[in-house]
C-alpha cells in the first residue's frame, strides 16, 4: 500500500458512521475494524482519509443490511494538512465500498475525493466526479 504524501490525522474510531456515497446499495454503514491498523493494547482502531476500513451495512436495500463490507475513506469532517500548507476538510465522512482487490463495487460516486484517495486508489478515482 503506498504511503499518504499528507499526515492525515486518523479522526474515525470503532463505532463512527459513515455515508456510504456510490451506488451499490448501502446507504450508512458503521466501522467495525480497520484492515492493517498495529496499535498499542485497549487502543481502539483508528482511520482516516484513505485508510481501508471493515463495516457493516446499517441501512440501506435490505440485501445488503447486516453484511460486513471492506470500504475506503474517501471524505472526513476533521482537517487535514497538506504539504504546500494547505488545509483541507469535508462537510461529512464518507466512504465507499470496494472489493478484496480494492476495486469499487459501484459504478458512480455522488460527490468529491480527496486526492490522498486518488494518489492511493486509483479505479476509485476513475468513477468519481471530481478530485479535490
Amino acid at each position: 500500500m503506498r504511503g499518504l504524501g499528507s499526515n492525515v490525522p486518523k479522526a474515525l474510531t470503532l463505532g463512527s458512521r459513515l455515508t456510504c456515497h456510490d451506488n451499490s446499495g448501502a446507504k450508512i454503514v458503521e466501522i467495525i475494524g480497520v484492515e492493517g491498523y498495529k496499535g498499542v493494547r485497549n487502543r481502539n482502531p483508528t482511520a482516516g482519509i484513505g485508510s481501508l476500513i471493515i463495516a457493516a451495512v446499517k441501512k440501506g436495500k435490505p440485501e445488503m443490511v447486516k453484511k460486513k463490507v471492506k470500504a475506503v475513506i474517501i471524505r472526513q469532517k476533521k482537517e487535514f494538512r497538506r504539504p504546500n500548507g494547505l488545509r483541507v476538510s469535508f462537510e461529512d465522512n464518507a466512504c465507499v465500498l470496494v472489493n478484496d482487490d480494492g476495486l469499487p463495487v459501484g459504478t458512480e460516486i455522488k460527490g468529491v475525493v480527496a486526492k490522498e484517495v486518488a494518489e492511493r486508489y486509483p479505479k476509485v478515482t476513475a468513477i468519481a466526479p471530481g478530485v479535490i
